[in-house]
């Protein structure tokens, strides 16, 4: 596949909607979870002015002083591990990245027993004082996207023939929601080396669904292999569309049928861009083991020798909070320390 593919999910998202219907649009996303892992996905029903709304106000937070963005910092949320980081302060494969950010996640109360027992990755988020509605928003917009990622979760499960709530109520009945928002500036292609600026460098994601909206900058660039050749084709914005792509932990549970496939972003649009990945992941303490299902009887080969960061997901056992605090550890490493 040259390209990524673009799937209408309005049967998904419809409760009128026909199982047949249902059927016809999960058969799609399963055919895209074989060959490349990546997909585009309109008919959502995510409100217009809602991700409007929200990409205004992300532009006018990145436009603060740096001052002003430090106020909420990611060493000030602790072990929820929520807030602002610089550029240059998140690495992939050990590398800095050319962007800024905001991490957010579900918004828990100092009284729930996860946060009175310090899990990580779980609390308040560190919301900026301006530009006031920023939290209202992003509120909103996870709220939005988990209903969508039960729905698209539930294509997903009927593409390997499975009860349509089989996701919902094995592994995500309390998912682990995670929504980032990224600016990416503007600068040169290489650095004084020669070597790529990569706004983030190869990689694939931890969990399980990745929903991103991208602005139109582009710059996002996904790896493809087909007759043996190793090409990164481009995955452009589509109009009121959100490139989804599957990650690790579907990987594992379809024994490498459904592969979680490395990207990376290179911005050469000469101005910044901005991306908001969602990210809607197994609960924290649900363990993850390979489904059983007659699709994947030929399971693929464990691409090990091929992955990105020459780790084995199929070699893992345990619980997702397990493999995700193993990972973030590497992003943060001087966060990790002072906070894990």
């Amino acid at each position: 596949m040259d390209t990524v593919p673009v799937i209408d999910v309005r049967a998904l998202v419809d409760a009128t909607s026909s199982l047949a219907a249902r059927r016809e649009v999960a058969a799609r996303m399963g055919a895209a979870c074989r060959h490349n892992g990546f997909f585009y996905v309109v008919g959502h029903g995510v409100d217009v002015g809602l991700q409007a709304r929200l990409e205004a106000l992300a532009r006018e937070f990145f436009a603060r002083s740096e001052e002003e963005k430090q106020a909420v910092r990611m060493a000030l949320g602790g072990r929820a591990w929520r807030g602002f980081f610089p550029v240059g302060g998140e690495l992939t494969s050990g590398r800095p990245d050319r962007k800024e950010g905001l991490y957010f996640g579900t918004e828990l109360p100092p009284e729930d027993p996860r946060v009175r027992a310090g899990t990580p990755l779980h609390g308040p988020n560190l919301f900026p004082r301006e530009p006031e509605g920023l939290r209202g928003a992003v509120l909103d917009y996870m709220a939005a996207l988990t209903s969508l990622g039960h729905s698209l979760m539930s294509g997903i499960a009927l593409s390997l023939e499975l009860d349509e709530d089989f996701f919902a109520t094995r592994y995500m009945a309390d998912p682990t929601v995670l929504f980032r928002i990224f600016n990416y500036p503007p600068g040169p292609e290489v650095d004084a080396e020669g070597l790529p600026v990569w706004g983030v460098g190869e990689h694939t994601d931890y969990g399980v669904l990745t929903i991103l909206k991208q602005d139109d900058a582009g710059g996002l660039q996904v790896k493809s292999r087909r007759d043996g050749q190793v090409r990164w084709m481009e995955a452009p914005p589509v109009e009121d569309a959100f490139v989804c792509n599957i990650g690790d932990m579907l990987d594992r549970m379809t024994r490498g049928v459904y592969r979680s496939t490395p990207h990376r972003v290179l911005n050469r649009a000469g101005r910044d861009r901005l991306s908001l990945p969602f990210f809607f992941d197994p609960s924290w303490t649900a363990e993850i083991h390979a489904i059983d299902s007659p699709v994947l009887r030929d399971a693929g080969a464990d691409d090990q020798a091929e992955r990105w960061d020459r780790q084995s997901v199929h070699a893992f056992r345990g619980t997702y909070g397990d493999y995700l605090l193993g990972k973030v550890g590497k992003v943060f490493p001087d966060l990790r320390a002072e906070v894990l």
